[in-house]
């Protein structure tokens, strides 16, 4: 993927040397995309992984409630966040 860009630069930088507008225009939408696609995937997979750790959360709360004990309660997060990413 990253040489189809350097091709590109490449190709626009030989051909267009007096005008150099258009290369730093077609940089700043490219560099734009791509930050904008790791932006997204950086999103997804944040709310993937509390969407997986979830259930690990409220057990935690849950038993912390009822026992007081942040060990117990760590415990128990641990045990219900292993079970939930084997049983991916």
């Amino acid at each position: 993927m990253m040489m189809i860009f350097e091709v590109l630069s490449l190709f626009l930088i030989s051909n267009n040397m007096t005008d150099l507008g258009i290369l730093t225009g077609l940089a700043d939408i490219l560099g734009s995309v791509v930050l904008l696609v790791i932006g997204i995937l950086l999103i997804v997979l944040v709310v993937g992984v509390l969407l997986v750790l979830l259930p690990a959360i409220i057990v935690a709360i849950v038993v912390w409630f009822l026992t007081g004990s942040f060990f117990y309660a760590g415990i128990a997060f641990l045990v219900v966040a292993i079970i939930s990413l084997v049983a991916l």
